[in-house]
């Protein structure tokens, strides 16, 4: 399974940098997570750059795809040559998930209909500008789109995917690795309540071999 990352400079690293951890506590032949950018390198928010491990191309035919979030979204929504290949995102056969203004990139992508959604602060108004309800919640899920608002929701996000995905013990190991010591049962839980609403009772990699 590929997991793509979507990051574009001027990007959030808690968005793409943890999601990248979380997801690669799974373990298993093909599951595979990268980031994929428009170019070879993106330079983040806070001046990091990273290399690109797939393209924008390579996303659109990835089994999950992950929307990060930056300083220059609405940059990226202006730009027709990256929106063409992103309107190649598929709910229909891909898991979709945005955090804080990736968000935004959703909304303009028509992926998010009249479903509501999570982001941050900041970029609330655009997306309430794009027709867009905003929830005053960490995250919220509608069959194979989900979306989380603020940059710690990262690791909800995660574990999302990695329960459509993989089950909901997968997810709850990932969260428990990643959680600090002497708070990972509460925090594990607390993410759980978060995301446990929005999934339903078969994963998908399960419905997809049924």
């Amino acid at each position: 399974m590929h997991i793509a990352i979507l990051t574009f400079d001027g990007f959030n690293e808690l968005d793409s940098l943890i999601a990248l951890g979380v997801l690669n506590r799974i373990r298993k032949p093909g599951w595979r997570v990268t980031l994929a950018a428009p170019s070879a390198t993106v330079t983040s928010m806070n001046g990091v750059t990273v290399h690109a491990s797939s393209t924008l191309e390579a996303a659109a035919e990835a089994e999950a795809v992950l929307v990060g979030s930056g300083i220059r979204t609405r940059e990226v929504a202006a730009d027709p040559a990256i929106m063409g290949v992103l309107r190649r995102l598929d709910a229909k056969r891909q898991l979709i998930g945005a955090q804080c203004s990736g968000t935004l990139l959703l909304a303009k992508l028509g992926l998010l209909g009249a479903v509501p959604a999570c982001t941050d602060l900041t970029t609330k108004p655009w997306v309430q500008e794009a027709g867009v309800e905003v929830l005053n919640q960490p995250f919220f899920a509608n069959g194979n789109v989900a979306t989380a608002g603020g940059c710690l929701s990262a690791p909800y996000l995660a574990a999302w995917l990695i329960a459509r995905s993989e089950g909901i013990e997968a997810a709850k190991n990932a969260l428990h690795y990643v959680a600090p010591v002497g708070e990972k049962e509460d925090y594990v839980a607390r993410a759980l309540r978060n995301i446990e609403p929005y999934l339903p009772s078969v994963p998908a990699a399960a419905a997809a071999t049924a």
